[in-house]
């Protein structure tokens, strides 16, 4: 097969960031449409078309995990799906656990992008005892928090998902990793303290909402174009 020189394989040279790996996600999500419209190759320039990404940066991205397509051709959407769904390690179901059953907890677990394809949650812990045995709309079931360590060994839970105020979720994310824990997805407006050996993934709403404002404000004092 002829390669396309700009996707040689250039892992182990230099580290991969998390924007790279961050933007697979996109190429993945991409890709799964242009699968469901029966589509089967596309063009680096015509998936950066799709998704606003320059097409030379989508090239170097693919490169760091391998040799993907073939020059004057394109990529395969059915094979880069699934070598990028491999990278990605999408190719197991990760067993999740949310801690909080309330409206964002409940909103997470009924989501369908967030609980499917490679990510399954099991179980919901809460502290109050009257929202245990309560189930989602998708029959998944609230337990206390104490179950924590028995769901974890039961379902060999892989991530924590912290849905709670932030004035308990430093103690409630200690708990997740002293029962066995290891990556951890906090949704509390607090930053979590690092744990050596844990990975804490951050999605903070109120950052996003206030870069908004900012590029809201840049636009009333004519210094940016939406």
């Amino acid at each position: 097969m002829n390669q396309d020189p700009e996707t040689s394989n250039r892992a182990g040279r230099e580290p991969i960031s998390e924007l790279t790996t961050a933007r697979l996600s996109v190429y993945l999500r991409c890709l799964a449409e242009l699968e469901s419209e029966g589509i089967a190759t596309v063009s680096s320039q015509d998936l950066a078309a799709r998704i606003h990404v320059n097409s030379a940066q989508i090239r170097k991205d693919l490169a760091c995990f391998g040799e993907f397509g073939i020059r004057g051709v394109g990529y395969s959407v059915i094979d880069l799906r699934a070598r990028l769904r491999d990278t990605l390690g999408l190719t197991t179901t990760h067993a999740m656990v949310i801690a909080g059953a309330g409206n964002l907890g409940m909103a997470l677990v009924n989501a369908r992008g967030f609980n499917s394809d490679g990510f399954k949650v099991v179980a919901m812990v809460d502290i109050d005892p009257a929202k245990t045995g309560i189930r989602s709309r998708n029959g998944v079931e609230v337990y206390p928090l104490s179950s924590l360590h028995s769901i974890v060994k039961r379902e060999t839970v892989e991530i924590g998902v912290i849905a709670i105020p932030g004035d308990s979720a430093q103690q409630v994310c200690d708990f997740m990793i002293e029962v066995g824990i290891l990556a951890i997805l906090n949704f509390a407006p607090v930053q979590i303290k690092p744990r050596a050996g844990v990975r804490i993934q951050e999605v903070d709403l109120r950052v996003n909402l206030e870069t908004l404002s900012f590029h809201l404000k840049l636009a009333e004092d004519g210094k940016l174009v939406l």
